[in-house]
């Protein structure tokens, strides 16, 4: 019963061996077949990486010269009013809508620009191919 038992466990053993080899070929025939070199891969993750980066840091700078410097010069020292909004006075409320208003537009700037640097990088990958085919 037992000389059963083990041959039995050792075909499943061996089943699952063979599992495992038919999938590491199928991840190897991928791997072999994929028209992508190491350039081309980094090319595609640099370049929006890199340039979703820049645009965000330029949006700050630009957001910083522009309406930074005018909150700024709009508080008073020594004074923090609870008035109306754009009464010249930056309290927390017109604080927390600009901080709001600053994250909502940096991530939408950050985002398009990252998307469109994808476009033109899988654009470029292409080309490459298609010239290296012809």
């Amino acid at each position: 019963m037992t000389d059963v038992q083990a041959e039995s466990t050792a075909d499943q053993i061996i089943a699952v061996f063979d599992k495992i080899n038919e999938k590491v070929d199928a991840m190897r025939a991928k791997r072999i077949n994929d028209p992508d070199s190491l350039g081309d891969k980094l090319l595609k993750f640099a370049l929006p990486s890199v340039a979703g980066f820049v645009a965000g840091k330029l949006f700050t700078f630009a957001w910083n010269r522009s309406v930074g410097r005018n909150r700024k010069a709009a508080m008073p020292a020594g004074t923090a009013g609870a008035g109306s909004l754009g009464d010249g006075v930056v309290d927390e409320k017109e604080s927390l809508m600009m901080s709001v208003l600053f994250s909502a537009l940096s991530s939408a700037v950050g985002a398009a620009v990252s998307q469109l640097s994808d476009r033109g990088s899988q654009a470029i990958v292409d080309r490459r191919h298609r010239r290296r085919n012809d």
